[in-house]
Order: structure tokens, then sequence, then C-alpha cells
């Protein structure tokens, strides 16, 4: 399946990005307040409505609803606040006829990277070893003086210099997309009512024209911003000052004030501000922040409810990069647009998170964002008071999209907007007009650079239609469509997925009239069997259609191109004035390379069904040694985290397919080695009995890089949940070594709860071992390589084998080689090296190596 699946906790796990005080005693005796939680309703109605409706169907005691003294109050709303002290009136508001569902208020914490600290510096739960941090811990939405950030991109100049080089050719960002062209003919953002969601705005500010309303949400009583994020925001978007100058100057501002001066804010505040922009009709927002959990369902209700309601949203992709898994959530939703960041030389800045969305995984493949991306370095923006500035940031890369948003929105005239914008047509004006860059990734860049000038030709003719984006798929377009094509599709492979996504101009809702179809452009394309799995019902603007292809048995000898295009029709009711539903034929045209099916040995099979992440659960970091990084969230597919190691097993002539399903769903026989990287899920006993005898008799390579396991280390890495009032404790270590013991059982090899760290060479290589484990039983006649380490559990006890009995001891044995049966067995006890996100020593090299061991012939 490539669907997106929400499945929500009713004990909040799901939820777990994690509002956190985080104590380095925890005998601390502190008691907490109760925690706050909202109340979904099913419907709208007064504030003192929903809460008549509590007082009358629950009992009086063990919860306290909380007032909410905002500018929303004046609204109906569909949710309440209260606090809770006892947990079992948390089920007696689950079972009211009205509830749709409790959720807890999750609390945010943003962090501003300050002057002296790096623009691509990865920002995670822990500044450091010991300095903890309160609230819910998101990807930073930092951004920092330009003139600081002096890293380079690639092979070009400094940001500094490239930055003053830009300050002596063109002052403004603005020029770089020629606004000017758009403000000749009297488009500059008149009558677009712009709501920016931050720390303020002064509302006297003198950068700006039309600041409608300035409105606070915190729990702090002042309406400016102490801070400046929400000034610089909206002075690239609107600013008028000569020396930085914003996209639509006339646009009407509405300024949320949504953060505390602590840069703190909560759920609630968020649902309230998104009720009121809906309330007083906004026609874009704004978000230059996201999070890593995309199952915080009230937020992302919300947003979709935003969307539903016509209100464009734009939010910065995250400032994560240059790794891989990382974007943000809402911009990872497929109703907002998305929006990285680039250089002015068109690099992808190094800051800038990328693909693919992980919502879908494992069983499933991820969907292309960012949407597009724009200038995100050296930006020139309002200061708080007076005067300019320069910041780098993701988060100033949503503004620019934003004001260029807005500019284009003013092009369509005011009785006409409505019927001709939505958040689906003007992303489909984005992508379609952008430029794309001739180096990134579709997972790095989207649809390209932002083009202002070509998405304006596209308004100025639009007519509501529905498509697809990406609207090509073409394997000989690299590296632009990489993964697809650095590896083609042959016979008798796992289905290769690819997820796109369906915009619908025509409508808030769509409904697909029938399933997809394939039409080949010859003969040689009947050789392609694809099976779809889409959505039926298409909302709020958008959807998926998610294509899973094969090549038929009968092409086990083709070679060459395949070529032809997928349609999808989709309907939605027809518009006020209109007697006809609104029908569009979208298209997705294929391009696909198709080889001979290669021999068993040169192929391997990814195991992802058996990954776990975060958010649905606490998974801790891989590697220790990364201390400003507490959660393994990026993914750990070949295309994400491990995609450098992907690169590299193709260039030697591998080719990895992916197994998103349980062991017992595979064909050994086809297969060279069955690659278990750093799995944290458990095995059933099925599948270890089709290990055993895959390998004893089928001839199956097995290859196991596993991970540190130590209870200690995990107690010690527990943290105190606030709003729950518990303490949270990982549900596994770096990988699960008891469940990978259980599987490995019937060969005699187990791991042990040791954490080593160190250095070593072999095959050449200095390879750098990072918080793995050792092999605590190993048979007797294969090989076990040891090596010197230093034991970093946090348990000074001695070794303490998770499986004990008959079991070999070595000093430090980390690495195990043997045959068994027809097929033969690796095991590494650490899987750091191999993932790109950690950049450490590689030890590809060795890989290569084990992977020949185990492919080979026998």
């Amino acid at each position: 399946m490539a669907t997106i699946h929400h499945q929500w906790s009713t004990f909040s796990l799901s939820f777990l990005i994690l509002s956190v005080i985080l104590y380095q005693n925890r005998t601390t005796n502190i008691s907490p307040p109760p925690p706050n939680y909202i109340i979904v309703f099913r419907h709208y109605a007064a504030v003192d409505s929903h809460r008549t409706y509590l007082e009358s169907a629950l009992r009086p005691e063990g919860w306290r609803w909380i007032p909410r003294q905002n500018p929303a109050a004046q609204f109906p709303t569909d949710f309440g606040l209260v606090a809770i002290e006892d947990s079992g009136v948390v089920d007696e508001i689950r079972k009211l006829g009205s509830v749709k569902y409790v959720s807890l208020d999750m609390s945010y914490k943003r962090s501003l990277m300050t002057k002296d600290q790096r623009c691509n510096k990865k920002v995670g739960a822990f500044e450091n070893g010991t300095k903890h941090r309160r609230g819910k811990i998101i990807t930073a939405m930092s951004f920092c003086e330009a003139e600081e950030d002096e890293e380079s991109v690639g092979n070009h100049s400094s940001s500094v210099k490239w930055g003053r080089e830009l300050m002596m050719q063109r002052s403004q960002v603005t020029s770089m997309f020629g606004t000017e062209d758009l403000w000749a003919k009297g488009y500059t953002g008149a009558k677009v009512k712009m709501a920016i969601f931050d720390t303020g705005i002064q509302a006297d500010h003198p950068h700006f024209r039309n600041i409608k309303e300035c409105t606070n949400w915190t729990n702090e009583d002042k309406l400016n911003d102490n801070h400046g994020h929400g000034t610089f925001v909206a002075g690239v978007i609107a600013g008028v000052n000569s020396e930085c100058l914003g996209f639509a100057p006339d646009v009407e501002i509405y300024a949320f004030r949504v953060f505390t001066d602590a840069q703190v804010t909560y759920t609630s505040w968020f649902l309230d501000a998104f009720n009121y922009a809906i309330a007083t009709n906004m026609d874009v927002l704004n978000l230059s922040l996201g999070g890593r959990d995309y199952l915080d369902l009230p937020f992302v209700e919300k947003i979709w409810e935003i969307s539903a309601n016509n209100i464009i949203m734009v939010s910065a992709i995250g400032n994560n990069g240059p790794f891989y898994g990382t974007l943000n959530n809402p911009a990872d939703q497929s109703d907002v647009i998305g929006v990285g960041g680039i250089d002015y030389s068109d690099h992808i800045a190094s800051f800038s998170s990328r693909g693919m969305s992980t919502w879908e995984l494992p069983h499933g493949y991820g969907r292309v964002k960012p949407d597009i991306v724009a200038y995100g370095r050296g930006i020139m923006g309002s200061k708080v008071s007076a005067g300019c500035k320069r910041l780098s940031g993701t988060s100033i890369a949503s503004p620019v999209v934003a004001g260029v948003v807005c500019l284009l929105v003013s092009v369509i005239p005011d009785r006409e907007r409505k019927n001709i914008l939505n958040p689906a047509s003007m992303k489909q004006a984005l992508v379609e007009g952008a430029a794309k860059l001739s180096g990134p990734n579709m997972y790095e860049q989207g649809a390209g650079r932002v083009d202002l000038l070509a998405s304006y030709e596209i308004l100025k003719s639009y007519k509501p239609r529905t498509s697809i984006f990406p609207s090509v798929l073409d394997y000989t377009d690299c590296p632009y469509t990489w993964p697809f094509c650095r590896q083609p599709l042959y016979a008798g492979a796992m289905p290769v997925i690819f997820n796109a996504t369906i915009l619908n101009g025509m409508g808030v809702i769509g409904y697909v009239e029938s399933p997809p179809t394939w039409h080949p452009f010859d003969e040689e394309g009947n050789l392609l069997s694809i099976h779809f799995t889409y959505s039926e019902i298409i909302w709020p603007w958008t959807g998926y259609l998610a294509l899973h292809m094969q090549i038929k048995e009968e092409g086990a000898q083709f070679s060459g191109k395949i070529e032809g295009n997928v349609t999808l029709e989709v309907s939605s009711p027809p518009a006020q004035g209109e007697k006809d539903p609104r029908v569009s034929i979208c298209v997705l045209q294929l391009k696909l390379n198709v080889v001979p099916t290669p021999q068993r040995s040169k192929r391997i099979l990814w195991d992802q069904f058996h990954n776990i992440k975060y958010p649905p659960g606490y998974i801790p970091r891989d590697s220790l040694d990364v201390p400003n990084e507490t959660f393994d969230w990026n993914g750990d597919h070949l295309h994400t985290n491990f995609h450098i190691m992907f690169n590299i097993l193709r260039d030697a002539g591998y080719y990895i397919e992916t197994l998103g399903s349980p062991l017992t769903c595979f064909d050994a026989r086809h297969y060279g080695t069955l690659l278990l990287v750093d799995l944290e899920d458990e095995y059933f006993p099925e599948e270890i009995e089709k290990l055993r005898d895959d390998v004893v008799n089928t001839g199956l390579g097995l290859a196991v890089f596993a991970e540190w396991y130590n209870v200690d280390s995990m107690a010690n890495m527990s943290f105190f949940y606030d709003i729950t009032g518990s303490w949270w404790t990982p549900v596994t270590g770096g990988a699960n070594i008891p469940a990978l013991n259980d599987l490995l059982a019937p060969f005699g090899i187990a791991f042990g709860d040791k954490i080593l760290n160190g250095d070593f060479s072999l095959l050449g290589e200095r390879i750098r071992y990072a918080s793995g484990t050792i092999i605590a039983r190993f048979p007797r006649g294969g090989y076990l390589h040891s090596f010197p380490f230093l034991d970093s559990s946090k348990s000074e006890a001695t070794q303490s084998l998770l499986l004990t009995s008959g079991s070999t001891k070595a000093d430090s044995p980390i690495l195990g080689l043997m045959a068994m049966g027809e097929g033969r067995i690796a095991v590494y006890g650490d899987s750091n090296c191999l993932d790109s996100s950690h950049m450490m020593t590689n030890c590809f090299t060795l890989l290569r190596k084990i992977l020949d061991f185990t492919s080979e012939d026998n």
C-alpha cells in the first residue's frame, strides 16, 4: 500500500514529538501540573455551549475547563481545552456522543540559531549532552545572520562573497523574480489578506503600508514582536523600505502572534488562531515553522480545514538538511505549498530539508517534497523597529514564496478569485511554471525554482482542471528522477512504487470516476504491469496516485525503454452558477528503462518492513555520538538516510529491491542476499522458520548490520513528558537486538548488550564503530573479527548476554562470517557507518565485501 495511514494512538504515543522536561536526576520530587487536553467536538458551537455540555455530562471532580481569552472567542469553535487530573475522565469524555476525539495539547519549542551558530548545524532535542530544553521538540525553524554563514555550497564561493556580490548587482531578492514587471502592470498585492503566523509585528512599523490587524494568541499580554522573526518574515512579503523591499507592498497584513518571547507555543493556540483565520476569510497564510510530528491529529486536521476553506498555506520544509527524510509538517502535507531553500547560484542550500515524505513508510513510498524551492540564503528583510538585515533559512524561503503567491493572487480580479484561485490551482501555477534546476533531484528541489512570471502567464489563462505532480516520470532524466533513473526495472522484482500527488483545481472535493489506466505507446509497453492505489475521494483539493510497477515474466529478457501515459479522470460538483459537474482528465507520462533480469548473486533484498521510525514510537537515535539528535526519524529507507549506500551499491553493479512485507512474502531463490540494517520491529515465528530454510536449503545469503541495545542506557535516555505526567523510555535501543537474536537463534548467533565505540582499520579503510554492539555468540567453524573498543554502556557491570547459553567470548568481536548449509551469513554490530545522515567514516568497502561473500554462489 502507498496510501497515507492515520493510526492514532489512544495513549498519544503517536504524538511523540515530545513536549518534555528533561530532568538530570530522575529522583527529583517535583509535582507537575495536570496535563491539558484538547476536546475536539463534532460540530462548531459557542464556547459556553461546549462547556455546558461537558459539565452536564461529566462528574465535577477530576477535570477543569480552561478559558481561552483571544480574538477567536467571539466566533463558534470546534474544540475545548481542559485540564485533567484523573485519567479516567479522559475515557468518560471519549464516550460522549458530541466528542470526536481527545488529544493532548502539545507544546512546541522553536529553536532559533544565534549568530555564532552555523546555518547548516543540525538542531534536535539537545544542544549538548547536558543542557535540556522544555517544549515540544521541533525542527529548528532557525535562521542565522547571513554574515555569519560562510559555508561554501558545492564549488562556489562562500555565502559572504556571493551575498556581497548580489548586493552590488541586485540589491533586492524581488529583482531576481522580475517583480518590477508585475508592479508596472499595477499588481502589488492589493486587497489580498495575508496571515503571518509568527512572533508578531509592531503595529506602527515604518516598513509596512497596510497592517490591518495584530492579534495575540499566547499567554503573554503583548502584541509587539520582541524577537524579530515575524517582522522579518513580514518584510520579505510586504516591506516597502528601499533597502529591503517585499514582493507585495500593498498586501493587507494580519499578524498572528503565536509564539511567546521564549519561542514556545501550543497546539491549542494554533487551533484558535487557525479558526480565526477561517472566520475572517484570509487569502494566504505563511507558516515559517514545522515539526517532525505528522501525527499531531488536531493540528493536521486543522491544516486540512484551512485548505478546505480556500486559504492558500505556504510553509517552510525545514532546516534539517543536507539529510534526507527530514521533511517537516505541515509543509509535507499535499495541500500545503512546501518550500525548500536555494542560494543565488541555484544550489540547494545545505540546511534545506529534503524528501521523500515518510508518512507512508514502511508499507508504501513517499511523495515528492518540497513542492518548489526559492532563495533562502542572505535574504534582506526588516528589523524589529527599523532598518534591514540579511538572514538565511527555509523559514525565509517560505515568505519569499508567500510574497510571490500574494502578488499572483492580486492578478486575478476580486470577483473571480474564489472561482479560480485555491490551494490546488495556485500549486499548479507554481509547479508548472517552476524552472527545473540542472543538478538536484526531485526530492531536493521539487518542481524547481519558483518562477513568478511563468506562473503569472499560467494564471492569466487558467481554467479549473486536475493535474498530477510530478506530471512526468522519466527514467532517462538523471539526476532529476533519482532514484528511479539509477536502477532500471526487470521481471521478477518487487514492485517499484512511485507516489504522485493529484491536484484538483476544480473543487475542494473530487472523485476518481474509474480506476487509472495505462496506455503504452507501443507493443513493448504491454510488458509493464501497473497496480494502482489512489484517493477515490480527493479532499481537500489534493489526493494521491501510487503506481506499483512490475515487468511481466515474459519480459525477462527484454532490454529497452517502455513509454506511455497513465490517465485519470476526476470529477467535482458544479461550481456556483453551474449545472453540470466539472470533469478533467489528467496525465502522468512514463518513460522507463528495462533490462533483462539480473543474475541472482547481484540481487539484494532490503528489509524495510521491520523498520519502526519516529513519531509512531519513541525510537532513539542510532549513534550516541550525535548529542544534538534524539530520535531515529529519517525513515531508514534506501532513498532517505541510506541513499549514499544505495548509490554505491548501484555503482558496484548490485540491484537493490525493497521488501515492504514480512519475510514470508518473498521467494529467496531470486536473491543473493537479504540485507537487514538497523531494524526495530519483532519477527513472527513463521518468519524465523522461513529464514532458516531460505539460508540453509535455498542458498540465500544473509547480511545483518545491528546497533546498540542496553537496558541501562535506555533507562538513562528516559525523559519526563510533562503533558502526560509520566516518564517515557525508548521502546528499543538503536536496534531491536532481542528480536534479532530470536531471528538468528536457529543459526547459533546472538548479539550482546555492550555499546562499543572506537576506530579500526579493515580492508585498507579506517572505519568508525559508533554505538555498535558485540557479537556474544557465534558457531564454531565461522570467522570472528575482534578489535579493541571503548565500552560506553551506562552499566559498569560485566557483559550481560541477552542469550547466554553456548556462546563464545572474545574481547570485542564485531564481525562474523560463516557458511550455513547452502547459504552464507555475515553479521556486523553497527550500521551507523552506512547511514548517510551520520557523516561518519564509511564502511562501504566492508559492505561490498560482505555482499560479495553472502551472495556468492555455493
